[in-house]
């Protein structure tokens, strides 16, 4: 995990790193680890759970990490989602990551903690690249996780990211500890699952024992040429993200066009998520082939209409 920190100069001496603990394998092995390497790097480490509310054993959860937290003198913030799943709407997926990312980014900025520690691992690399592959991506999708993103004004780091989900489990046994289980791991309600359980299983067996290996190495090589095109398109028409000439933006490769449109996205969305393929395509139909004054209308209540010079990008 050091070598990770390393590469991606993932945390610097005097952090102050707030860990998020479901419990289970991969964050008690973060937990575990980053307390290890407290003294060495000088670090003040701070424990966050966030009990879904899912399972009704999800409070023994909370209980373990507190008891956790207590054994390795770290201080815990833990909270409970008063879920009502019929007032859920959409995924249940993307319901749970809004909660988790808001209760981290909100507990970071109470304990002042500069950097946020997720216990994603390799595996969940290669799943996530198939994942979104099968939904449909390009370059920014394929990319996969990243080890280090300011998400909403916080950092967020993965420590564990080279790390397989195999010698995490080697590491608890090899202790003798034994994790929380989470048992909607073990169902077959969530994309990933199906993934986990079905797909790599049968790419392993079939196709590529090395598998998992190679879909990590494919995100990583897409993440290096996705950023560099990220920023020659930030180069190529420096102006208001909010108001693209179309003149202008007509004449960029449709590489980089496409990439100017995700980032005005992004900016005014702040992210691109539900955003697709399909998305961007209506957009470079909007630009080519519409009269002006046609309006597209994307997710979170994102518009762009056409004028006779520019692309506005605004939310109703």
């Amino acid at each position: 995990m050091l070598v990770t920190i390393n590469r991606y100069s993932l945390i610097q001496r005097g952090d102050k790193v707030l860990i998020a603990v479901s419990g289970g394998p991969d964050s008690l092995t973060l937990l575990l680890k980053l307390s290890g390497l407290k003294s060495k790097l000088g670090l003040t480490l701070h424990i966050v759970h966030l009990d879904h509310g899912f399972r009704n054993d999800s409070k023994l959860d909370a209980l373990f990490v507190k008891d956790l937290g207590q054994k390795l003198n770290i201080p815990v913030t833990i909270k409970r989602l008063p879920l009502q799943k019929t007032k859920i709407k959409g995924s249940l997926e993307e319901f749970f990551r809004e909660e988790r990312l808001k209760f981290f980014i909100q507990t970071a900025k109470k304990v002042k903690a500069n950097k946020i520690a997720l216990g994603h691992n390799l595996d969940d690399q290669a799943e996530t690249v198939l994942m979104r592959l099968l939904r449909g991506t390009g370059l920014s999708g394929l990319s996969g996780i990243s080890p280090k993103r300011n998400i909403h004004g916080a950092i967020f780091i993965r420590p564990l990211l080279e790390t397989t989900r195999n010698q995490i489990d080697q590491f608890l046994k090899k202790r003798k500890i034994n994790p929380r289980i989470d048992s909607t791991n073990q169902e077959d309600i969530f994309l990933r699952n199906k993934i986990r359980h079905y797909l790599i299983p049968l790419l392993k067996e079939k196709y590529n024992p090395n598998i998992l290996k190679v879909l990590a190495n494919l995100a990583e090589s897409v993440s290096y040429d996705y950023e560099y095109l990220d920023q020659v398109a930030k180069r190529s028409l420096k102006s208001n993200p909010l108001r693209i000439n179309i003149k202008k933006i007509t004449k960029l490769h449709p590489s980089i066009l496409r990439l100017k449109l995700r980032q005005s996205i992004a900016f005014i969305q702040k992210g691109m998520r539900r955003i697709t393929f399909q998305h961007i395509k209506e957009l470079e139909d909007l630009i080519f082939n519409r009269p002006v004054g046609s309006i597209v209308n994307l997710p979170k209540g994102v518009n762009e209409e056409k004028t006779r010079t520019s692309l506005l990008f605004f939310k109703r």
